[in-house]
């Protein structure tokens, strides 16, 4: 069985990890859109959006719970 799914960090992880250096160009295009508005996200974030522990300096570790039917 192979699973393909798209998940999404926290939006307080990624306001962390854009203001390193090298992300500024994500600042502008996350700003342009909304989880609402976004053509993966739109048709459930909460079931896509990772839990995050970490540090922009150490590495964050994200969780995910998916449910797999057969």
């Amino acid at each position: 069985m192979v699973c393909i799914c798209r998940w999404r960090l926290p939006k307080a992880t990624s306001d962390l990890v854009y203001v390193t250096t090298g992300y500024a160009q994500s600042i502008q295009n996350t700003s342009q859109i909304t989880l609402a508005t976004d053509n993966v996200f739109s048709d459930g974030a909460s079931l896509e959006l990772a839990t995050c522990t970490g540090r922009v300096s150490d590495g964050f570790t994200a969780t995910l719970t998916v449910a797999v039917k057969e």
